[in-house]
């Protein structure tokens, strides 16, 4: 029985990295994983083709989308850290309450 190729996996954890970057970078929790499971389905496929079944190109493009969000969140999640380390949290306390206070008057 030849094992699957299967894309969607990756890319439904990919989208929902790219959707965690909005938390301080994140993501790379999700997408992190999305890449080595794309990387060792290759790996395994690229040994032994015959035990695989599905498109090769797929799984490399898939992969490549999981490597860019990955990149992505993690140099936000840097981003994030040095701003805290270098700001402080409650100075960005008072900034996040001084943009509630005004959207909140507009």
């Amino acid at each position: 029985m030849k094992k699957q190729l299967n894309t969607t996996l990756i890319y439904v954890l990919s989208i929902l990295g790219l959707l965690c970057c909005c938390f301080g970078g994140l993501g790379f929790l999700v997408s992190g994983p999305a890449y080595f499971i794309a990387n060792s389905k290759l790996k395994g496929a690229k040994a032994n083709p015959d035990d695989y079944e599905g498109n090769i190109n797929a799984m490399n493009t898939a992969k490549t989308i999981a490597l860019i969000i990955l990149i992505i969140n993690v140099l936000y999640f840097a981003y994030t850290l040095y701003i805290f380390f270098t700001v402080g949290y409650d100075e960005i306390q008072g900034r996040w309450q001084e943009a509630m206070e005004a959207i909140k008057n507009v």
